[in-house]
């Protein structure tokens, strides 16, 4: 890394789940408008860094241990979530399916599910929430009932929901995805990915939880190996997603073939 400025910054961080040790001395900078890619297999610790770096979970105290986030140590935790951009494999609640894709990324504004009576909307906020499905293509979707869009539209409106909280620029803009493409069929994954590849190349920082190989878009140039708890690799694209290299951490023998720009595994 050549920046100075984190993102994220940890400093030996350890994390339990009971009396079980689920993340293991884990340190790590990430600057702002970086693109990584989080790989390990099911179960290694992936989706608990992410739930560190949403305060959904903490450190255990321990000398020498601190988790930095945009700087501060200290988080209000509703303010935290709302300047992050959190995207997952959860399919859309039935409650949201009749409501339109607008109003879905409106919710965004208030961590909520409904945009309930109480809930005040700006114009400044109708304004984000046009800006950010433009930013992800999906303007034509604005009017539309989220249950009468594809998987890939669906996940569209959802990316832009996360987006409207997480930053005022795009400089600021950090997305987390965990596992996004998991239940999505051939064409959701193309269009999902597609979306990750526009969101990129327009300063968005994107950092990915994933076991799907494909899913790392050329635009993520940097790789985090997990395996157990432990960050046991971390490196450029180039010298992390080699055949040797995945077939240690997957303990299992890969083969890699690029195909219109992506990598595919099998």
């Amino acid at each position: 890394m050549t920046s100075s400025k984190s993102f994220l910054k940890l400093e030996h961080v350890s994390v339990a789940r009971g009396a079980t040790i689920v993340l293991h001395d884990i340190s790590l900078r990430v600057a702002p408008g970086e693109h990584i890619a989080i790989l390990g297999p099911n179960g290694c610790g992936k989706s608990t860094l992410i739930k560190l770096m949403t305060c959904e979970l903490y450190p255990i105290v321990l000398p020498g241990a601190s988790v930095e986030i945009f700087g501060p140590s200290r988080w209000n935790v509703a303010e935290l979530r709302r300047r992050l951009g959190v995207v997952t494999c959860e399919t859309p609640p039935k409650s949201a399916l009749d409501t339109s894709a607008m109003d879905v990324v409106l919710t965004g504004f208030f961590s909520s599910s409904t945009l309930w009576p109480n809930l005040t909307v700006t114009a400044d906020m109708r304004s984000a929430a046009a800006e950010a499905l433009e930013y992800v293509g999906g303007t034509y979707l604005a009017d539309r009932p989220l249950g009468q869009l594809s998987a890939g539209q669906q996940k569209r409106v959802v990316i832009a929901r996360a987006l409207v909280g997480s930053g005022t620029s795009e400089g600021d803009r950090v997305l987390l995805l965990d596992e996004p493409s998991n239940a999505l069929d051939l064409a959701a994954q193309a269009e999902l990915r597609l979306t990750m590849r526009n969101l990129a190349k327009t300063g968005t920082g994107i950092i990915l939880v994933t076991h799907h190989i494909a899913d790392i878009v050329p635009e993520i140039n940097r790789v985090l190996m997990m395996r157990e708890g432990h960050l046991i690799a971390d490196g450029p694209r180039e010298v992390m997603l080699t055949e040797e290299k995945l077939s240690g951490l997957f303990e299992t023998p890969v083969n890699l073939s690029y195909r219109d720009g992506y990598l595919h595994a099998w």
